[in-house]
């Protein structure tokens, strides 16, 4: 029952005016019932004055019994068929008592509702309805008291003993129902949301004794609004951490959706920032990012993560609706998240880049862009804004690209175009929230179960701040592919991480030390391939040869490696790329290798050699490297690796041979990094063998492109059916297929 952040102790002689902040939990022992909305039963209504009833329930002639569907709304008992004894509804306000009767001769299974003049008798099939009737009719017929009673209230001290005892009641309660602590909530949340002259010793006497009822439910809207203002006002108030804590834990671990109910994200964005306020600060809420992970290193909520970054990155943008909804010309935000901002009805905006001022970097840029013209920046207190004023072409793409992609932060902040000059001066409250966010979004990349689930979820969304800088860092750093395939784009024409950080990008402000670690991580993976090789020539070559000229050893490999797979169909960039290798003493050793390869390469696809290959079993790379240097191979056909030890690392050689068209990799420890290499580079390949290799479905999907194959081995591999589906659909000229021992057999 102690509070999961107990460090937090009240300082002496804090008055709270409320009782202890925990209660305990009244607990129903026995039989449970759901509460009933509806149902069938009998009834027998008798009119008579009091003092003969016994006469009556015990005669021999009882009088007759009527089927009824009773529905119990939240005013009265009401027929579906209003006829006979029901003909009108029983008002909760006339039903004086309800009871069961249990004596001798009485009716078996039934109930009494005494209301003025007389009795109505409910009948059920059995004890269990019997009781559920019983229960649900005590509970209505309560809960309609509660709700009239607190609708005018005229003394504090009366409402808050009636609080607490609905409270009890519900807690006590055998009815297992939603509606069960929801209806006494909503009862508190329309009488705060009524009076609103309450004092503070008043709100925090209310939400103690709503406390028990928060621990398995969330808050209805109007109570979040309540909590909310009690944050911003009282934060250093002991309710904020006893009380809130557990239901702020909750809201994150079981929230499904915080689109269908917003106020829930606000009440936990301002339960941080009440945190935040304490005098240990950011250390507060430090702890309590742990204490919703856990303390071993799997987080047991998968819904944590999602709720956490789905409240940082709402708390960020709103640092900035200020700015957006004071835009000239610009559509509301309402406009912006539904999709309804009309196009033609709006002058086009010019984009606006949030950066910080780097003098190199921006010449740089303009060097690199020939068709933009001179930028205007400004300067503020906390960011920089730069409007760009591009030609009507690329005006024009970009509209089109932009027309089908979700607004964020960096397409909302839009500049009129009449202002040449104009600046972004947050509040000091803004900026603290900002500082607050950001610095969550970096403990939750300091946790390596949640580093993946980060990744995707803020790969759609880039961000230019600063401070972001060591969440993307971290991501760089983790050699998950899963997590460092998530600094690309998220689609074609979209800028992600990736670009951002580029020399030249949005938010680069190191002279492109973090772009090249980025490289570098990505090429050392599964990412040594012409597709990405290609679209470093088309969108980053200029970046990567100044990288390359300033001695950066990665941007130096990746050069030769465009040189060598022919990425670069222009003579005049082939001799410039070579011209930045030969002015660095790394690029000019690097250079002078990819010579030297390629003269072997030359040699070993000259005609002639053997059209069959087989290594002996337990053969290595090295094996493998050494065998095809020794001579020429433009002949060979058919090669087998089976049984042997070779791993992805050779498919940089298999791919120099041009006439290759069946390969055994039987039984090898070839993975999914080499069939990737294999399935750009030998699109003739017409018989592969991969029985018994560790590959998945994430190497397999990349064969699609090899159009050529005809027969294909993937027996005991980890295939799924999905993937087979889709490789037999991409592949027509497959007829041989084994799948025997996966999950497709």
């Amino acid at each position: 029952s102690k509070p999961l952040l107990g460090e937090m102790s009240a300082p002496e002689g804090n008055k709270m005016g409320a009782a202890p902040c925990r209660r305990t939990l009244l607990h129903c022992n026995g039989m449970r019932y759901k509460l009933l909305q509806e149902g069938d039963i009998q009834v027998c209504v008798i009119r008579h004055p009091r003092t003969f009833l016994s006469k009556i329930l015990t005669s021999k002639f009882l009088r007759r019994w009527e089927p009824h569907h009773l529905t119990l709304a939240d005013n009265s008992v009401a027929s579906a068929t209003p006829t006979g004894y029901m003909e009108n509804s029983i008002s909760y306000s006339a039903i004086e008592d309800v009871q069961l009767l249990s004596w001798e001769n009485a009716p078996k299974y039934c109930l009494q509702l005494t209301i003025p003049g007389g009795t109505v008798l409910l009948q059920a099939a059995n004890s269990y309805l019997r009781d559920q009737w019983f229960h649900s009719l005590q509970w209505k017929k309560k809960i309609y008291k509660y709700k009239k009673v607190l609708s005018n209230p005229s003394r504090w001290e009366v409402v808050l003993k009636e609080i607490r005892t609905l409270v009890d009641m519900a807690l006590t309660s055998p009815l297992q129902d939603d509606s069960i602590h929801q209806a006494p909530l909503e009862i508190v949340s329309k009488l705060l949301s009524e009076n609103n002259n309450l004092t503070t010793q008043d709100h925090e006497s209310i939400i103690v004794a709503i406390a028990p009822l928060l621990e398995n439910n969330h808050p209805p809207p109007d109570l979040c609004e309540f909590f909310c203002k009690h944050c911003r006002e009282r934060p250093r108030s002991m309710v904020v951490i006893e009380v809130f804590t557990p239901v702020v834990q909750r809201i994150l671990k079981h929230n499904m959706d915080f689109g269908k109910c917003p106020r829930l994200r606000l009440f936990t964005q301002e339960y941080i920032l009440a945190l935040n306020e304490l005098n240990a600060g950011m250390e507060v809420v430090k702890k309590f990012i742990q204490s919703m992970h856990g303390p071993t290193g799997q987080c047991p909520h998968p819904r944590v993560l999602p709720n956490l970054v789905a409240v940082c990155l709402a708390a960020i943008y709103s640092c900035y609706e200020e700015f957006i909804n004071s835009r000239d010309n610009s559509p509301s935000l309402k406009e912006i998240r539904n999709g309804c901002q009309q196009q033609c009805d709006r002058k086009p905006n010019l984009p606006l880049r949030l950066l910080h001022t780097s003098p190199d970097l921006v010449s740089q840029e303009a060097t690199l862009t020939e068709s933009r013209l001179k930028p205007v920046i400004v300067t503020s207190n906390e960011i920089h804004v730069e409007v760009e004023r591009n030609n009507t072409a690329n005006q024009k793409m970009t509209a089109n690209v932009g027309n089908d992609s979700e607004p964020n932060l960096i397409d909302c902040l839009m500049v009129s175009p009449t202002c040449s000059t104009m600046s972004i001066e947050l509040s000091a409250q803004a900026d603290r929230i900002l500082g607050c966010y950001v610095e969550i979004l970096k403990m939750l990349s300091d946790y390596d179960d949640w580093r993946p689930a980060l990744a995707s979820l803020l790969q759609p969304i880039p961000f230019p701040k600063e401070e972001l800088k060591y969440v993307i860092q971290r991501f760089a750093e983790d050699p998950r592919q899963e997590v460092h395939s998530c600094l690309l784009s998220v689609r074609a024409g979209k800028d992600g991480w990736f670009q951002l950080y580029s020399p030249g990008g949005v938010a680069c402000d190191d002279d492109g030390e973090l772009f090249a670690s980025m490289v570098h991580i990505l090429m050392g993976s599964c990412y040594k391939t012409k597709k990405f090789l290609l679209s470093l020539a088309e969108n980053k070559l200029g970046p990567c040869m100044l990288l390359a000229l300033r001695g950066n050893q990665t941007m130096v490999e990746i050069l030769c490696l465009m040189l060598e797979y022919n990425i670069i169909d222009n003579n005049d960039t082939q001799l410039q790329i070579i011209s930045t290798l030969e002015s660095t003493d790394v690029g000019k050793r690097m250079y002078e290798q990819l010579c030297d390869r390629q003269r072997e390469l030359k040699e070993l696809q000259r005609k002639g050699g053997p059209t069959r290959l087989t290594l002996p079993s337990k053969s290595t790379d090295a094996d493998l490297a050494r065998l095809l240097s020794s001579g020429s191979f433009g002949n060979l056909e058919n090669l087998s690796l089976a049984f042997t030890n070779v791993t992805s690392a050779c498919a940089e050689h298999l791919i120099k041979l041009p006439s290759l068209k069946q390969l055994n990799l039987w039984s090898t420890q070839f993975g999914d990094a080499g069939l990737r290499l294999l399935s750009e580079h030998l699109t003739m390949l017409q018989v592969l063998n991969l029985c018994e290799t560790p590959v998945t479905d994430a190497g397999l999907l990349a064969l699609s492109s090899m159009k050529s194959l005809c027969s294909l081995n993937m027996n005991s591999t980890k295939l799924s059916a999905d993937t087979y589906e889709d490789l037999k659909a991409k592949l027509p000229n497959l007829k041989e297929v084994d799948v025997r021992y996966t999950e497709a057999w």
